[in-house]
């Protein structure tokens, strides 16, 4: 008997909730099976800038399948983001370490480290000629694939996650938290600047996209059993769990997503505020706010990012991204020989915030679609200096921009997770 579901499990309805009865129940038909018996599973999870409700998770799993196995530990799969604390993580999962040590003696919780050599291992190559028709042929290199070495420590791997609409991949959630979430650079790096050149416009809220199938063929390469856990979620209600193969998982958690987290819209906005949610604590998380309202703001429009609690462009990278500041895809495409060596997720993130737009080579002049504007803690001059508009957050009452789309303004809080679209948008 295999240790991965050979069907799908689950369900979801956009006007239902799932209940954690309803969640014991679903693991307990994909879990509570004598082939479990002694295993070590390793289970993946996403880290705090996601909204999920990991400690239902967490203490759910803890009864099926963690009675039966051997080891039921860990990995948050952070990709580039600065490790979690040991406070951080007990809020993760809802349990703190003493209780976690006395009540589930056979758990243990990992940071990933994606860019520590010795914390990865490598378990395949995409090939040049899979690079180029997986993508599109909008690239053809070879590209190692580099996992977290846990990965391949354990009996089974359970990805864990919630599925939003996603600028990178078109939906979040499934084997993507294996590449980037538990993945070594050179995917990372591959797969963001894969995205960048499709362009964040044509791929968010698209179920087939190129980084998807990059995604999807990279996981083949998985040398454990893959057994993913995808949920669709409305604030905190839980409207779908969907388990078994990541592939079937991630479709139907996908298709209840778009559901939930795409809104139609009948109309452009010329300017629009949107508020990320307080789960984002640099640009590079929070930049979501700017994702998800792009496709409803006309030509020549403006996204704010109203954020005062962010002070920071990126503790990561934002060394990197001071040098190299925010600027549209042909920036770099037609100056490439200026940027070849800038790591693909930089240039990547580089131009999902600027946005689409043009460049001139010949003039060097590059014209934004639209502009895109911080009133958040960093300073003006910083914005200036990495090509972003500035404005001060004290001279902003989001009150004042409700219910005034009949003047061109449109006022999105807690935004992140929601994808908006213009109706006679087809994609």
């Amino acid at each position: 008997m295999s240790l991965a579901p050979r069907t799908l499990i689950g369900r979801g309805d956009r006007d239902a909730n799932i209940t954690p009865d309803d969640v014991r129940s679903l693991l307990a038909q994909a879990f509570d099976r004598p082939v479990f018996d002694g295993k070590r599973a390793l289970v993946i999870i996403p880290d705090a800038t996601r909204s999920a409700p990991i400690p239902l998770l967490f203490k759910t799993l803890a009864e099926t399948p963690g009675e039966r196995v051997a080891a039921l530990d860990y990995l948050i799969a952070l990709g580039t983001h600065p490790p979690m604390t040991a406070e951080a993580i007990d809020r993760l999962v809802g349990v703190g370490a003493a209780e976690r040590e006395q009540r589930y003696p056979k758990t243990r919780i990992f940071n990933h480290a994606w860019d520590d050599p010795a914390a990865l291992t490598s378990i395949g190559v995409i090939a040049r000629r899979d690079a180029r028709r997986l993508s599109d042929e909008l690239m053809t290199v070879e590209v190692p694939v580099t996992v977290n070495r846990l990965v391949t420590e354990y009996d089974v791997v359970l990805l864990c996650g919630p599925v939003f609409p996603h600028e990178v991949a078109g939906f979040s959630g499934g084997a993507k938290y294996l590449f980037p979430g538990v993945a070594g650079p050179e995917i990372i790096n591959f797969t963001h600047w894969l995205g960048a050149l499709a362009t964040s416009m044509r791929t968010i809220g698209v179920k087939d996209t190129p980084v998807r199938r990059v995604i999807h063929h990279a996981a083949r390469f998985a040398p454990r059993p893959l057994v993913c856990l995808c949920f669709a979620l409305e604030g905190e209600a839980i409207r779908g769990l969907f388990i078994g193969p990541y592939e079937d998982a991630w479709n139907a958690a996908a298709d209840l997503a778009a559901q939930l987290h795409i809104i139609r819209m009948p109309r452009a906005f010329t300017s629009v505020l949107s508020a990320p949610a307080a789960r984002y604590d640099d640009l590079w998380t929070a930049a979501k706010a700017m994702y998800k309202t792009e496709p409803i703001v006309a030509d020549g429009g403006e996204v704010i990012i109203y954020a005062p609690n962010i002070k920071e462009v990126s503790y990561t990278h934002g060394a990197l991204i001071d040098q190299v500041g925010y600027h549209v895809r042909d920036y770099f495409l037609r100056q490439w020989e200026k940027f070849a060596d800038v790591p693909g997720m930089i240039l990547a993130h580089s131009t999902h915030v600027k946005g689409a737009g043009t460049y001139d080579a010949a003039t060097a002049h590059e014209q934004p679609r639209i502009q895109v504007t911080l009133a958040t803690g960093i300073p003006e001059e910083r914005c200036r200096r990495i090509n972003l508009g500035y404005r001060d957050y004290h001279t902003i009452n989001p009150l004042d921009w409700a219910h005034r789309e009949d003047e061109g303004l449109f006022y999105v809080p807690d935004a992140g997770e929601t994808l908006y679209r213009l109706q006679e948008d087809v994609s």
